[in-house]
């Protein structure tokens, strides 16, 4: 993973960190320095990109996030903030593990466009979190969008509610870092593999994402849309093989691909049907393929 930090001294010895998905017997397996791109489309001709800044992002005591709302949340809603499931203040979710509406108090720096701390937002649970399938968590916080709008004068990113195409423009906006890393969405692959977890459908980047330790949870942003369609959460470091911070591709076919230095993201699409009216999380709405508990 994009190792969740508990410093900034930590986060510079870890430079470079990645994530986790689980380790399984495969029949074949290809080693690639290279990206080699897998996308089911293409990304359609360029579009006047979007002012793509800090403005909604925040930074977690060890990782990355952003207040984000699903194109149907009204300004009354309790926001929500997106983040990697493996950034939870509990620890790592086991594989298998879902957590569905668990209190929580944490807090978040909600940023402006320049990457000025402008507020503490504090959540009032943790809506939804999980490493299985996706790394991902919602946490919902004490304010609504409106009254965020009001008092600090941010408003949230949107969640893209479609696929995400190859070869789309894309820049991974890190509060913790105050860094924005710029690319291409490279691909995706089928199913990821790290330590014990397993994630489906995950995005790779070319190259210059090269996101490091506190990167985690940071929202990968469609510069022509503006749009959220992932959220970061790791990369292979060493060329190792499915291990822990050295994910691996696992095809159809159960041939696997190491790409070292490659780093990936989770799309969020697949969020936007189990948001429902007051920005509830519904696993059981209608087109929501979530995992439950």
């Amino acid at each position: 993973m994009n190792k969740p930090l508990a410093g900034a001294l930590l986060a510079l010895l870890l430079a470079g960190a990645t994530a986790a998905p689980a380790a399984a017997s495969t029949p074949q397996e290809t080693v690639a320095q290279a990206t080699a791109p897998t996308a089911r489309t293409q990304a359609p001709a360029a579009q006047a990109a979007a002012a793509v800044d800090f403005a909604g992002t925040v930074a977690l005591s060890n990782c990355s996030g952003s207040l984000v709302r699903a194109p149907g949340s009204l300004p009354s809603d309790p926001a929500l903030v997106l983040s990697n499931g493996h950034c939870l203040e509990t620890g790592f979710p086991a594989a298998g593990e879902v957590i569905k509406d668990q209190r929580s108090s944490r807090s978040f720096s909600l940023l402006n466009s320049a990457g000025t701390k402008v507020a503490t937002l504090r959540a009032s649970k943790i809506a939804y979190a999980t490493m299985t399938d996706t790394d991902m968590s919602v946490y919902q916080v004490t304010k609504t969008y409106a009254q965020i709008q009001s008092q600090y004068g941010i408003s949230p990113l949107t969640l893209n509610d479609a696929h995400p195409v190859q070869g789309t423009s894309i820049k991974v906006v890190s509060g913790y870092w105050k860094r924005i890393y710029s690319c291409d969405i490279d691909g995706f692959a089928y199913r990821l593999k790290e330590g014990s977890w397993t994630w489906k459908d995950s995005v790779r980047y070319t190259s210059p994402c090269n996101t490091i330790g506190g990167t985690s949870g940071s929202p990968v942003i469609d510069t022509a849309t503006g749009k959220v369609v992932a959220v970061n959460n790791t990369g292979n470091e060493s060329g190792e093989s499915c291990t822990v911070n050295n994910p691996c591709e696992v095809d159809q076919n159960g041939t696997v691909t190491v790409r070292q230095g490659i780093n990936y993201a989770q799309q969020t699409y697949t969020l936007v049907p189990c948001i429902g009216p007051g920005n509830v999380i519904d696993l059981n709405r209608a087109g929501c393929l979530l995992p439950k508990p």
